[in-house]
């Protein structure tokens, strides 16, 4: 029998210290971390203004309590007997844009004062998982860095976290961001053969990491140049649906009907006729 998992309930002093545990973020503090398997794991704590706090705890199965009070950073250090004044240690991040498309490139720049480089971590999904370090940038001499990553089309599609600290890990900021792309867009019809005043439902699956997918219809007359339907949510489970009835004045004849996933990485269409009702 496995043992049973361990749970942590982390307090600091002070409180809203971010935590992590084996470089995943798990929250703030207080914080409780449920469903840890027993043995060796790398508790963090980092707070903008202290120190980062670090250590490598033994978990045990059931709850267990952690306290690390954090160590404000130092505003003067003495060199022999004159007192010299640092810069306090800062780092901010931005992203170019929100999404990237899987093949893409994507810039993150920001500030930083205090230090010279800025250590840049990613947290995501596949081999981000627990982190990959992927450079320090250069700090240049009015603050500013920039980096940019160009993964090509390995990168998988999700949420992203670039953490970004000084090599001391004495301060860090973070950004999010999302990838889409590497994957499908599919569209089936309930039905490929309908008459005017029927109800046809269309469904699909979405694994772009699209948050919605978009519907044109191709067809005779008014529907040959494109007729929009309307964007429509991908579910959790990467599935959408909709439902179309056709109306009175719909011309009959072949139809095409396309679906986009947004920002069109992929597309995929299925046709259907119309027809007049049988007496």
């Amino acid at each position: 029998m496995s043992p049973e998992k361990g749970t942590l309930q982390v307090t600091s002093s002070p409180t809203g210290a971010e935590l992590y545990i084996d470089h995943q973020f798990q929250g703030s503090t207080p914080g409780t971390i449920a469903n840890v398997e027993p043995g060796n794991h790398t508790l963090e704590l980092r707070n903008p203004g202290y120190q980062s706090w670090s250590s490598v705890v033994s978990v045990p199965s059931g709850t267990s309590h952690y306290f690390a009070a954090l160590v404000p950073l130092a505003a003067i250090q003495t060199q022999g007997t004159t007192p010299v004044t640092l810069a306090p240690v800062t780092v901010t991040i931005r992203t170019d844009k929100d999404t990237m498309i899987v093949g893409d490139t994507m810039t993150f720049s920001g500030t930083s004062t205090g230090s010279d480089k800025v250590v840049l971590t990613l947290y995501g999904p596949g081999k981000y998982t627990q982190g990959v370090g992927l450079a320090q940038a250069d700090v240049n001499s009015i603050n500013d860095w920039s980096y940019t990553w160009m993964p090509g089309t390995s990168v998988v599609a999700g949420d992203y976290t670039m953490v970004a600290e000084d090599p001391h890990k004495t301060t860090f900021a973070r950004t999010g961001f999302s990838v889409i792309g590497g994957g499908v867009v599919s569209i089936v019809s309930n039905s490929y053969s309908a008459a005017k005043g029927d109800t046809l439902r269309f469904s699909g699956r979405c694994t772009t990491g699209a948050k919605q997918v978009r519907l044109v219809l191709y067809g005779p007359d008014r529907f040959s140049s494109g007729v929009e339907l309307g964007t429509f949510s991908v579910l959790s489970d990467k599935t959408w649906s909709f439902r179309y009835t056709l109306d009175n004045t719909i011309p009959t004849g072949i139809y095409t009907i396309y679906v986009y996933d947004i920002p069109n990485t992929s597309s995929g269409n299925t046709q259907f006729s119309v027809g007049f009702r049988s007496q």
